[in-house]
C-alpha cells in the first residue's frame, strides 16, 4: 500500500490541531468586541459589525479561488505560512488605537485562513484512505472545538492584562506553523488530476439550481452564527452580566454546536442531508426565543440545544455541495465554506446597524429569527438518498 493510499492519523492529528488553533484565532475579534467598547469612544455595535465582517469576508470570500486554484495544484505552504500570517496580524490588533488600523489588520488576517482551509481540508481527504467522511469530520469537528475554546481562553487573558497581551498570542501560531512546515504531506502527495476550466465551468452550470440553495441556506446560518459572535457579547454587557460570565455562555453554546455538528453528520447518513439541514435549521429559532426568554440553568441548556441545532449542518452543508459537484470538491468546500460564509459576514454590517438605531434586543431577536428563514430555504435543495441506503443499494 502506498503513500497515498494509507490512512496517516499522525499527520491528519497535527493537520486537526492546527485546524483547532486556526479556529481559535477565527474567533479572535469577537473576544476583544467587549473590551473595545469600554476602551474606545463612540465605539459602535455597527464598529464591531464591520471589524468582523473585514476579517470574515477576507477570509471567506477567496476559497473559492484558492479552492479551484487546489484542485489543479497542491501548494503545501499554504498551511504553515496562513497560520503563521493570521496569527501575526491578530497579536497586533491589541497594539493599535487606531480604528481603520485595526480594521486593516482584521482584513489581513483574514487571508491566512483563507489560504489554510481549502489546502488543509485537501491534506485530510488525501491522508485519509477509505475512512475520508469520518476523519474529514473529526477534523472539521476540531474547528468547531476551537471556536469554542476562543472565548474561554482569550476573555481571561484580555480581561486580566488587557487588550495588548494579544501579542503573547503569536506564540501557539508559531508552533504549530512549525509542526505544518515539518509533517504536512509534500506535493508530490497531494497532487492529482488537474480539471480543465471548461469542466468546472459546465460542472457548476449542471448544478446551480442546487448550489444557489445550498449556498443561500449558508450565507443566512453564517449571518446568524457571526451576528451572535458580534452581537450577544455585547448584549449581555448591556444587560450588566460580567465578560468572563458571557464569555462561558458563549463557550456552551459552541461547545454544544461541535458536539451537534458531528451529530448531524451521522443523522444525515441515515436520514438524508436535506432532511437534516432542514429539521434542525427550523427548529432553532424557538430554542434561540427560549433561551432569550427564561433564566438561569433552564435558558443556558436552551441555548446550548440552540448552538447544536444551528450548527448541526454545519458539515453536512459541504458535504451536499460536494455531493451536487463530485468532481470538484475543493471548489465546492471552498464555495461552501468560504465564499457563502463571506457573503453572510458581509451582511452581519447589517445586524450592527439594526443594534444601534433599535437597540440590541432587537438585533438579537433579528439574529433568532434567521435560522428559521435559512431552514425554509434549504427546502429548495435536491433530496437525494441518505448515505446509509447508497451503500446498501
Amino acid at each position: 500500500m502506498n503513500e497515498k493510499h494509507q490512512i496517516q492519523y499522525s499527520k491528519i492529528g497535527i493537520l486537526s490541531l492546527a485546524h483547532m488553533l486556526n479556529d481559535v484565532y477565527s474567533n479572535f475579534l469577537p473576544q476583544m468586541l467587549p473590551f473595545l467598547v469600554v476602551l474606545t469612544p463612540g465605539f459602535t455595535a455597527t464598529r464591531a459589525a464591520i471589524l468582523v465582517s473585514a476579517f470574515t469576508i477576507t477570509s471567506s470570500l477567496i476559497q473559492p479561488l484558492f479552492g479551484y486554484f487546489l484542485d489543479r495544484q497542491g501548494k503545501r505552504w499554504l498551511v504553515h505560512v496562513g497560520t503563521l500570517w493570521m496569527a501575526i496580524m491578530l497579536s497586533l490588533t491589541g497594539l493599535v488605537h487606531n480604528y481603520l488600523l485595526l480594521v486593516t489588520l482584521a482584513a489581513l488576517a483574514g487571508l491566512g485562513t483563507a489560504a489554510f482551509h481549502p489546502q488543509a481540508s485537501t491534506m485530510v481527504n488525501v491522508l485519509s484512505g477509505n475512512r475520508k467522511a469520518v476523519l474529514l469530520s473529526t477534523f472539521v469537528a476540531f474547528g468547531n472545538f476551537g471556536f469554542a475554546l476562543s472565548p474561554l481562553l482569550l476573555v481571561p487573558l484580555f480581561q486580566t492584562y488587557g487588550l495588548q497581551a494579544t501579542v503573547v498570542t503569536v506564540v501557539p501560531g508559531i508552533f504549530v506553523a512549525i509542526l505544518l512546515l515539518l509533517f504536512a504531506p509534500r506535493n508530490d502527495v497531494l497532487s492529482g488530476a488537474t480539471p480543465a476550466l471548461s469542466v468546472v465551468i459546465h460542472s457548476l452550470k449542471s448544478a446551480a439550481r442546487e448550489l444557489v440553495a445550498i449556498i443561500g441556506v449558508i450565507a443566512i446560518r453564517t449571518l446568524a452564527y457571526t451576528g451572535l459572535l458580534t452581537i450577544l457579547p455585547l448584549y449581555l454587557k448591556s444587560q450588566n452580566l460580567s465578560n468572563i460570565a458571557a464569555s462561558h455562555l458563549l463557550t456552551i453554546m459552541l461547545f454544544a454546536g461541535a458536539f451537534g455538528g458531528i451529530l448531524g453528520g451521522f443523522i444525515s447518513d441515515f436520514y438524508g442531508r436535506k432532511r437534516l439541514i432542514v429539521g434542525s435549521l427550523i427548529i432553532s429559532t424557538p430554542l434561540f426565543f427560549t433561551f432569550f426568554y427564561t433564566n438561569g440553568t433552564v435558558s443556558t441548556i436552551f441555548l446550548a440545544l440552540a448552538g447544536a441545532a444551528l450548527l448541526s449542518s454545519f458539515s453536512v452543508t459541504v458535504v451536499a455541495a460536494q455531493e451536487a459537484i463530485p468532481d470538484n470538491k475543493a471548489l465546492a468546500a471552498g464555495l461552501t465554506m468560504g465564499f457563502a460564509g463571506g457573503i453572510g459576514g458581509l451582511a452581519v454590517i447589517i445586524i450592527g446597524r439594526i443594534g444601534d438605531i433599535w437597540g440590541l434586543s432587537v438585533a438579537v431577536s433579528v439574529i433568532f429569527l434567521l435560522p428559521i428563514l435559512a431552514g425554509l430555504l434549504a427546502l429548495f435543495m435536491k433530496s437525494r438518498p441518505a448515505a446509509r441506503n447508497q451503500r446498501l443499494a
